[in-house]
């Protein structure tokens, strides 16, 4: 089965700033810093794809496999979750 990720806005603040996406952690205070790839993938979580589909996504857009571009996606995946900014449903 796989797991559609979203975003859980209730517990971050985001805004961007000079080309770089910061965000905020309403409960720890945190601040997550994204460029680049990083807020690539912050912008194609969006409630209707999976990891895969990012990284499936990714993969045409810059090229190269999208089995080996999964294995980043699904470690930054893994931070998000941690952090409980992002979650996942079925």
């Amino acid at each position: 089965m796989t797991m559609r990720l979203k975003k859980l806005p209730e517990n971050y603040s985001e805004t961007e700033i000079d080309g770089e996406l910061v965000i905020m952690h309403l409960g720890s205070g945190a601040f997550y810093s994204l460029s680049g790839t990083a807020m690539d993938i912050w912008r194609l979580i969006d409630g209707t794809r999976d990891a895969m589909a990012i990284a499936e996504t990714l993969s045409e857009v810059y090229g190269g496999q999208a089995s080996v571009i999964a294995q980043d996606v699904d470690s930054f995946v893994a931070q998000l979750k941690g952090a409980r900014i992002i979650g996942g449903e079925a």
